[in-house]
């Protein structure tokens, strides 16, 4: 914002100084007016841009951070739906000593970030998948079933281990339909 308001200066200085209109091109004096107002305006919004309300507590915010756990555990909470609450606080305590860590201090915003994304990433993916007609959930099902015997025996049996478990990140009954398929392979 700085930088803009010195160009503003700058080309308010610059435009102060150009000729008199009657000796100027009418051309050129209508652009320098249009600057002239787009300056001004800017400055006048950038003058009357409301302070932000929201100042977190700095006491209770992750070192290096504006982010409180409050906010980590609600973001786990609503994007990790398919999995338990047990699972859901396992998952925060795990990124809380992370992000407490001394070690981590110059890592700490990437990691919060990374963790962001790929939770909205998921919960995103889940509201599509949860969007599905029952027909599309039995087709895609169908393509899974076909696709699970070209992986290796390792990862089928983690694959599996994942659907009992319920730690596939996909609503409940599209859970049951793959799992089903891959039994059924």
């Amino acid at each position: 914002m700085g930088r803009f308001l010195r160009r503003g200066v700058l080309f308010t200085l610059l435009f102060a100084g150009v000729a008199a209109p009657a000796s100027a091109d009418p051309l050129l004096m209508f652009l320098i007016g249009v600057a002239r107002d787009m300056v001004e305006k800017q400055v006048a919004r950038t003058r009357a841009a409301p302070v932000p309300e929201f100042m977190p507590d700095m006491s209770r915010v992750y070192p290096g951070t504006v982010v409180e756990p409050e906010h980590l555990k609600q973001l786990i909470d609503d994007s990790f739906l398919y999995l338990s609450d047990s699972q859901r606080k396992e998952i925060f305590d795990s990124l809380n000593a992370a992000l407490l860590d001394p070690k981590n201090a110059a890592v700490r915003g990437a990691m919060i970030e990374y963790f962001a994304d790929k939770a909205l990433t998921i919960r995103a993916a889940q509201l599509q998948l949860a969007k599905l007609s029952w027909t599309e959930k039995e087709r895609l099902a169908s393509e899974f079933k076909s696709e699970v015997v070209t992986l290796s025996a390792e990862d089928q049996a983690q694959l599996g281990q994942l659907l009992r478990s319920g730690m596939l990140p996909v609503p409940s009954d599209l859970n049951q339909l793959l799992l089903a398929a891959f039994d059924a392979r």
